[in-house]
């Protein structure tokens, strides 16, 4: 029993930053691989990044990568994505995920919950 719930969405200008956050509830959260996916519309949800219980590891989509940063801090029960060059193309709604495996995974199937998303516009 996970809840996920997404904030820090917004507008921003191109080349602009932008911090993430998903704040969570539940027993095993610890223990949980979280992650972070994107949708934007008339298109299917795509990977981001994801990180391990631990925040040992992570892995990033070669879109972001270099970019974004995913990061955790166990005794708060958060996931932040911190988003820098923001494109245009980083448009999109932006999901947390939660999954209790012990080696975090980049597909949508990999992940059991899932917050109701923040919205992340990048003007041009």
């Amino acid at each position: 029993q996970v809840q996920l719930v997404e904030s820090g969405g917004g507008l921003v200008q191109a080349g602009g930053s932008l911090r993430l956050s998903c704040a969570a509830s539940g027993h095993t959260f610890s223990t949980y691989c979280m992650a972070w996916f994107r949708q934007a519309p008339g298109k299917e949800r795509e990977f981001v990044a994801a990180i391990s219980w631990s925040g040992g590891t992570t892995y990033y989509a070669d879109s972001v990568k270099g970019r974004f940063t995913i990061s955790r801090d166990n005794a708060k029960k958060m996931v932040y994505l911190q988003m820098n060059s923001l494109k245009p193309e980083d448009t999109a709604r932006y999901y947390c995920a939660g999954s209790p495996s012990l080696v975090p995974g980049t597909g949508k199937s990999d992940y059991d919950y899932w917050g109701q998303g923040t919205q992340v516009t990048v003007s041009s």
